[in-house]
């Protein structure tokens, strides 16, 4: 609980690090969906006229989108084609968000099973100067948070 009197800012958004088992990809500069959903089941009951009884269902969980860079890095690239040949390789991952210093570790969502369901090239045009960029898609079976 915070104490009264003591300042407690907000985490920023930029300092952040994705692992994924066994892939040494470098930095990204986006991941999205970082999100849960449980649906409610309504039930009517007799006698109870004026309200409706809300319980939870089952729970899904959204896709985590990925955005880098184009590199010569082809982790990623091959971890996506090994679905398409049928090679299924689910792999445990983390979001890891750190202190403005870069030197603690202030919150981690850990999610398991992903694999790539969607890997989206970079938009080129001859007239722009922005960073190539490259967007993989993550399915998982769940998320928690760990610290």
């Amino acid at each position: 609980m915070a104490q009264t009197g003591v300042r407690v800012d907000p985490y920023t958004n930029f300092n952040f690090l994705v692992e994924l088992d066994g892939i040494a990809q470098a930095s990204f500069m986006e991941c999205t969906g970082i999100e849960s959903v449980t649906e409610v089941i309504e039930n009517r009951q007799g006698g109870q006229n004026t309200t409706v009884l809300k319980a939870p269902g089952k729970t899904t969980y959204s896709d985590l989108t990925l955005k880098w860079g184009l590199t010569d890095s082809t982790e990623l690239w091959e971890w996506r084609q090994a679905i398409i040949e049928g090679r299924v390789l689910r792999k445990n991952g983390s979001i890891v968000v750190y202190d403005l210093a870069n030197k603690r570790e202030v919150v981690r969502w850990n999610f398991v099973n992903a694999w790539p369901t969607k890997w989206e090239g970079p938009a080129f045009h001859a007239t722009g100067h922005e960073t190539a960029v490259e967007t993989l898609v993550l399915v998982h079976e769940g998320i928690t948070r760990a610290v």
